[in-house]
């Protein structure tokens, strides 16, 4: 028998378990071993690390941890790896803002190696968080994109998608961040709607004497430099005869023609607007459709240049006052008028995004075959596809994948030093990983001209790049052949990048999809509804939660937080309900511990009684029904199912029901019960393990005759013997009746003040609807309700007879005020059933007080009636929700 505390300590032993799973090998994938077609893969999103793994990111986590665990007790091959996306402008930022520097202060090399310092400080903080959350992915197979065995692995797949024109070099209009400095891929611009801005009406003069000046309106006057056409739409009246007419932009001078385009809106503004290079992506297709001039007016870093004119070096933002300032004093500035517009900006630092054509590098963007991908997927829930759809059929552009930026995948290429030469070279597979700024390519000479000079590529990939390659990774691309992985986890905010890009690379790289299923989960907001910030009081980081309460309370709060796809809300309730749970399995474990032998051997023919029946085969039904949510990635309702199972059938009715042979059974009897509690407890402890692994680990490891870990054990298959397989329906219907008679009489004792253990001196028990198959075993029910109880057929032969009748004082003083008291006695003394009969023929009952016969009406009395046995004793008769039940006290 175990001694255990009374009270199960969070903080010590979940910290005890930590270092114990340090040492075990409870988490490793053997790829030798697995097989590639039944393993169970995770492709795991490689988080950025700013050092602060927040909720977010913990209900991600939290998925992805029940998911492998259960996994694992399902006997698979679970493979469940750890990246870190590690490059990006974010990291450069962050080190320029600690070192006080700009990037270019220092040598690329050294910067480079400032970031990477930067991303393990930062990586090994939230690796902190991972540990004390209590996941379980096999850290032998962590990665980070920033180690060059991974972006090796990057540029081999930006090689081969060169070699099959999937990757090209062009010059080419793209989204620019001039805070950044950088190209910017159409995913990575966020739109802010409702932007204040101003509607500017401004004449543009007509090149011809004897003809109208057109006035355009804009809400960017400081594009006038760039403006190379205006577009009217070819049905609109009031220029019909106006297209091909020019004229002069006012302030800069140059030259411009109306031409006519469906694309025009007639309802805005004027229905005449300028076309500029460029002020949006319908400029783009303005431009090249017709075949426009290209005049870039704006700097990389968000100045206009020398095509403004006397305004060259005025920031952007700056230049759209002055410009309509001095519009207005030269005459052409009509009017104004306040307007919102939806205004895109850079995701990372929300600078207001321009479009300027660069020679960039791209992939090929075939949205057919993405979709194709895609819906060979599994995604769960299924409607979240539909993002995916949305986003992949309103693509416009090929991805821009080049950065100029430093910490990054290098772009594996070289460009010929003849000036008069265009050739460049990508590398080849032997080269890699490469670094073009700091070593020359293999190749000798130019094959287009000979030259032996060689310029290395500085720009950088996008670290989407890197990230969309993580399933080809995990599973050892490219020196083994590609099976796409399990399960793909991740948020619906970055469906249109991760999941896109990702569906785009593994098709164009080994025609495939890169897993069978993806789990969509949302964000999560405070307990108030809120999304969560500080300034609303409703932040909470998961380290707060540990704290307070336990990484298991924390686990399982995220678990029943929400459904599949949908937004969290986080509940400091829930969090308390778990806390109480786990009290809950402690104590249950302790009681069991106290009963259980150390040396205990599992029992080939037990005398099970019907309610060690009913447990195991509640407890095999529950398995069932959990592992089945499970499947679904349910959690929620798995984890409801467990905790009901636990709380209710085992802690509220098994345990009480077999005490009696615990305490005092024969040797038989109590060993029975043993196994009974043994396996229903450990079945309980391995459906709890994915959600509540420290928990379900101490409990496991404090049950006499465990071995190993409770993650090590397989999921519950309990060993129903061949009679209960075959009546399983009869030993289920014989528990419920059992378990429902033991809580109505527990409940009856209750609300009449009696002590539980208080004796009783006979229970007959008239099921609803007994088993025909057999008899209802009722010696544990016996032993719960502490008195003889009889399983009788038919229904029970009870009559209720008056055994008082009790006077309403409010009534009789009123009306017979100084007889009141004789008329009360002489009630008193009257034949209970007499007085009953009276009031049931006549609604009145006559009263003899010797003096005088007085009627009182029927308000004036109360029949107390009794319930009576055909043996005339005195009877409780309680329905329950399955039977009759009549007390003999």
């Amino acid at each position: 028998m175990s001694d255990l505390p009374d009270t199960y300590d969070p903080d010590d032993r979940e910290q005890h378990w930590r270092q114990q799973w340090q040492e075990m090998d409870l988490y490793s994938y053997d790829a030798e071993a697995a097989d590639p077609d039944t393993d169970y893969v995770i492709d795991t999103p490689p988080p950025y690390p700013t050092g602060n793994l927040h909720i977010g990111n913990a209900l991600g986590w939290c998925y992805m941890d029940f998911a492998a665990r259960y996994h694992r007790l399902q006997g698979e091959d679970v493979l469940f790896p750890q990246g870190w996306d590690c490059h990006g402008l974010p990291t450069e930022v962050k080190v320029e803002e600690n070192n006080d520097i700009h990037r270019t202060d220092v040598p690329r090399e050294e910067f480079r190696q400032m970031c990477i310092d930067h991303t393990n400080e930062q990586i090994d903080a939230m690796k902190e968080t991972m540990d004390m959350l209590g996941f379980s992915q096999d850290w032998d197979q962590e990665f980070r994109t920033m180690d060059p065995e991974y972006w090796g692995t990057t540029q081999k797949s930006f090689v081969e998608m060169a070699d099959d024109d999937r990757v090209y070099r062009d010059e080419h209009p793209v989204n620019w961040c001039p805070r950044c400095e950088t190209a910017i891929a159409d995913a990575e611009v966020e739109t802010e709607e409702g932007v204040e801005g101003t509607l500017h009406y401004i004449t543009f003069p007509s090149t011809d004497e004897d003809a109208a000046d057109v006035e355009i309106a804009t809400t960017r006057p400081e594009l006038l430099s760039s403006c190379v056409a205006m577009a009217v739409h070819p049905d609109d009246d009031r220029y019909t005869d106006r297209v091909g007419d020019t004229f002069e932009v006012p302030l800069f001078g140059q030259e411009v023609e109306i031409i006519a385009d469906e694309e025009a809106d007639p309802e805005f503004g004027t229905g005449a607007v300028m076309i500029c290079t460029f002020g949006d992506k319908q400029d783009v297709d303005w431009w090249a459709e017709h075949d426009l001039d290209l005049r870039m007016s704006f700097t990389e870093d968000g100045y206009l240049n020398e095509k403004a004119g006397e305004y060259e070096g005025l920031p952007i933002d700056e230049a759209k006052d002055v410009i309509a300032e001095d519009l207005a004093e030269a005459g052409y500035l009509n009017d104004t008028e306040p307007t919102t517009q939806n205004v895109g900006q850079c995701w990372r630092c929300d600078t207001p995004i321009e479009i300027l054509s660069k020679e960039q590098w791209f992939v090929e963007v075939d949205q057919d075959e993405i979709l194709e991908r895609a819906q060979a997927v599994e995604w769960i829930p299924e409607h979240m596809y539909d993002r995916l759809e949305e986003w992949t059929e309103g693509m416009e552009w090929d991805w821009v994948i080049s950065r100029q930026r430093v910490f990054a995948t290098p772009i594996p290429a070289w460009f010929c030093a003849n000036d008069e030469c265009d050739h460049i070279h990508v590398a080849d597979p032997a080269e890699l990983p490469a670094k073009p700024t700091e070593e020359d390519p293999a190749i000798e000479e130019c094959p287009e001209c000979g030259g032996t000079e060689w310029v290395g590529e500085t720009d950088v990939m996008d670290t989407w790049m890197d990230s969309s390659i993580t399933p080809l990774f995990v599973r050892g691309w490219p020196d083994e052949q590609f099976h796409p992985t399990t399960l793909r986890p991740q948020g619906h905010d970055i469906i249109r990048t991760w999941a896109f890009y990702t569906l785009l690379r593994t098709g164009a790289l080994e025609d495939e999809i890169p897993w069978e299923e993806i789990l969509i989960n949302g964000m999560v907001f405070g307990d108030d509804g809120n999304k969560m910030s500080k300034s609303r009081g409703n932040f909470v980081q998961p380290e707060e939660v540990v704290e307070e309460h336990s990484a298991d309370a924390f686990r399982q709060a995220m678990a029943l937080a929400g459904k599949r796809g949908e937004d969290v809300q986080f509940q400091w309730k829930e969090v308390t309900s778990a806390s109480r749970f786990n009290t809950k399995i402690w104590n249950i474990t302790k009681f069991a511990a106290e009963h259980l032998e150390e040396d205990r051997e599992p029992l080939s023919n037990p005398a099970y009684r019907d309610i060690d029946r009913w447990i195991l085969s509640r407890a095999a039904e529950t398995a069932e029904t959990v592992a089945a949510y499970m499947d679904e990635y349910r959690f929620d309702a798995a984890l409801r199912e467990v905790r009901e199972f636990v709380w209710h059938d085992l802690a509220d009715d098994y345990l009480e029901l077999i005490k009696g042979r615990l305490y005092e059974g024969r040797p038989g009897e109590r060993d029975a019960a043993r196994q009974g509690l043994f396996l229903s407890l450990t079945a309980s402890l391995q459906m709890l393990a994915p959600f509540a692994p420290f928990i379900a680990e101490e409990a496991y490891d404090a049950l006499p005759s465990t071995e190993g870990s409770v993650h090590a054990t397989e999921w519950p298959d309990i060993d129903l013997h061949p009679e209960e397989v075959e009546n399983l329906a009869a030993v289920e219907q014989a528990g419920e009746i059992i378990v429902d008679v033991a809580s109505t009489i527990r409940g009856w004792k209750s609300d009449e003040g009696m002590a539980l253990n208080t004796e009783l001196e006979k229970v007959e028990v008239y099921p609803d609807d007994a088993p025909e198959e057999r008899a209802i075993d009722t010696y544990d029910l016996s032993e719960a309700v502490n008195g003889p109880v009889l399983m009788r057929e038919g229904v029970p032969n009870v009559e209720l007879v008056p055994v008082e009748a009790d006077p309403d004082h409010s009534v009789i003083g009123p009306e017979f005020r100084d007889r009141a008291g004789q008329v009360v006695s002489a009630l008193e003394s009257m034949d209970p059933e007499a007085v009953a009969s009276q009031l049931d023929r006549h609604a009145e009952v006559e009263v003899d007080i010797g003096s005088d016969v007085v009627t009182l009406p029927d308000d004036a009395v109360e029949i107390i009636e009794e319930h009576r046995a055909a043996s005339g004793e005195e009877v409780e008769v309680i329905e329950s929700e399955t039977a009759t039940i009549l007390i003999y006290e």
